[in-house]
C-alpha cells in the first residue's frame, strides 16, 4: 500500500508539474507565443463583425437622403473628451507593461490601475451622453441614424467594460503570479493591452464617422 500511494504521489507530482508549451517563449512555427497568436486570432475576427457594422452604417448612409449630420445632434465635446481618455488608456497600458518587462512591479500595478481608471471615465461619459439623449427622446427606435448609434457606440461599451474585467483580474492578482510566473504574468498584460489597443482604434474609427460626418 505504501509502495502504491508513493508510487502515487510521484506520479501527481510530475502532473502538476506540467506545463503547457509557449506559454512565455514564441513558437518556432509563428514566431509568437500561445496568447499573442490567440488575441490575434480574436481580432481578426473582431474586426470581421465592426467591419460588418461599418459597412452597414456606409450602406444606410448612402441611401437615406435625410440622413443626419452627426455633428449637429450628438456632443462634439463630450466625444473628444473620451477620444483623449482612451488614447490616454493605451499609452498607460504600454507603460504598465514596460515596467512589468523591468521587473518593477509597483509601477506596473500602477499604470495597470489608470488604464482601469481611465475605461471607468470612458463610460461615465458615454453615460452622460446617453442620458442627455434619453432626456431628449432620442432612443434606438427614433430613426437608423440613432439605431446605429446606440449599436455600435453600446458593442463598443461592452468591450471596454469586457477589458475592465480583465485588468482588474490581473491587477487583483498581480502579487501572486508576477513573484510565480513574471514573464507569463507579464505576457497577459501584453495580450490584454493588445485587445485594448483594438478597442481604442475602433472608436477613432466610430468618433469622426458618426459624430464629425
Amino acid at each position: 500500500m505504501d509502495a502504491h500511494a508513493h508510487a502515487d504521489g510521484h506520479a501527481a507530482a510530475a502532473h502538476h508539474d506540467i506545463e503547457i508549451p509557449y506559454t512565455v517563449h514564441s513558437r518556432p512555427d509563428t514566431g509568437l507565443y500561445n496568447g499573442k497568436l490567440g488575441i490575434w486570432l480574436f481580432l481578426a475576427s473582431e474586426v470581421m463583425l465592426f467591419g460588418a457594422l461599418f459597412s452597414s452604417l456606409v450602406l444606410l448612409r448612402t441611401s437615406d437622403p435625410n440622413w443626419p449630420h452627426g455633428y449637429s445632434i450628438l456632443n462634439i465635446p463630450l466625444a473628444t473628451v473620451n477620444t483623449f481618455v482612451l488614447i490616454s488608456s493605451s499609452v498607460t497600458v504600454v507603460l504598465a507593461w514596460a515596467y512589468l518587462r523591468l521587473g518593477d512591479l509597483k509601477k506596473g500595478k500602477l499604470f495597470l490601475l489608470l488604464t482601469l481608471l481611465c475605461g471607468f471615465g470612458f463610460l461615465i461619459i458615454k453615460a452622460i451622453e446617453y442620458g442627455t439623449k434619453f432626456s431628449h427622446h432620442q432612443y434606438p427606435s427614433t430613426n437608423n441614424f440613432f439605431a446605429t448609434y446606440y449599436l455600435l457606440t453600446g458593442l463598443h461599451g461592452l468591450h471596454v467594460v469586457g477589458g475592465m474585467v480583465v485588468f482588474a483580474y490581473l491587477l487583483m492578482t498581480a502579487n501572486k503570479w508576477y513573484g510565480a510566473k513574471r514573464d507569463q504574468f507579464t505576457n497577459r498584460v501584453e495580450v490584454t493591452g493588445l485587445y485594448w489597443h483594438f478597442v481604442d482604434l475602433v472608436w477613432i474609427f466610430l468618433f469622426p464617422i458618426l459624430y464629425l460626418l
